[in-house]
């Protein structure tokens, strides 16, 4: 079972944080084990408090009018990249008749 916010660095430091090993099954836990578990993860913002809390970030941004914020506004990507050559996933299928690279006349 995958919960969105809590990835493999995350997962760790809930395990460190309630004293169990990382390498123990979920069926050898205790109940008493399962319940320090969730208290961590109750600690953390998760699911759908997480969700709404980065889709109030980038309407901030948007409002802004910021750089990051125009990017958001067009469907493009924000980070660092080759906007030519890159960032298909985001831009959609190439339009018919565009080239991008330059005649050799």
């Amino acid at each position: 079972m995958a919960i969105y916010g809590i990835g493999r660095a995350r997962a760790r430091a809930i395990l460190q944080a309630c004293n169990l090993p990382y390498a123990k099954k979920i069926k050898e836990l205790t109940d008493g084990e399962l319940e320090r578990i969730r208290e961590a993860v109750s600690r953390v913002s998760v699911e759908g408090d997480l969700r709404r809390e980065i889709q109030l970030s980038i309407k901030r941004l948007i409002d802004l009018g910021c750089y990051r914020g125009v990017r958001h506004r067009k469907g493009l990507r924000c980070a660092a990249s080759a906007p030519a050559t890159n960032a298909r996933t985001r831009k959609g299928p190439r339009k018919a008749g565009v080239s991008l690279k330059k005649s050799a006349t």
